[in-house]
């Protein structure tokens, strides 16, 4: 075991735990933080994404050791109150149905739009093509892109 201290949503958190443990389980299971999801375990569904130094990051093949001081966001610190232009236009296109890779999905839209806030519609669909809906959400998931976009704009 060893100690990192993780800064976490603009807060240090204190772990003890292997160095090769992912930063998907320090979140839920060492630091109560459920909102991101374990999907495949190998960095292909995207349900486990969250921001490190504010680039999508699959935090299921992520060792804790490799966080260093970079800074993490998780889908509970994306906005205070949910307020977010992406989760606002997720929820105007109705984009969930089961929900399971819902903060995944918002965390890889948001990071994309930090870097790229005029999206074309190749641009999305490359973005986004990494995480995957078993829902099959897909066309939502573009339009509520496009339509944070323009919030964001």
């Amino acid at each position: 075991m060893a100690s990192f201290t993780l800064q976490i949503n603009g807060k240090p958190q204190t772990v003890e735990v292997a160095p090769e443990t992912p930063l998907l389980w320090v979140l839920r299971d060492h630091l109560q933080m459920t909102g991101t999801k374990y999907g495949c375990g190998i960095g292909q569904c995207g349900a486990c994404t969250v921001h490190l130094n504010g680039t999508a990051m699959r935090s299921c093949s992520l060792p804790v050791s490799a966080v260093g001081d970079k800074a993490i966001t998780t889908i509970e610190g994306l906005s205070d109150k949910g307020d977010h232009p992406v989760q606002q236009a997720w929820l105007e296109h109705d984009v969930p149905q089961c929900g399971y890779c819902q903060a995944g999905q918002i965390m890889t839209a948001s990071a994309f739009l930090a870097n790229t806030p005029k999206p074309t519609d190749v641009q999305i669909e490359a973005a986004m093509n990494g995480n995957l809906c078993r829902c099959g959400t897909y066309t939502r998931v573009k339009a509520a892109v496009k339509t944070a976009s323009a919030k964001m704009g």
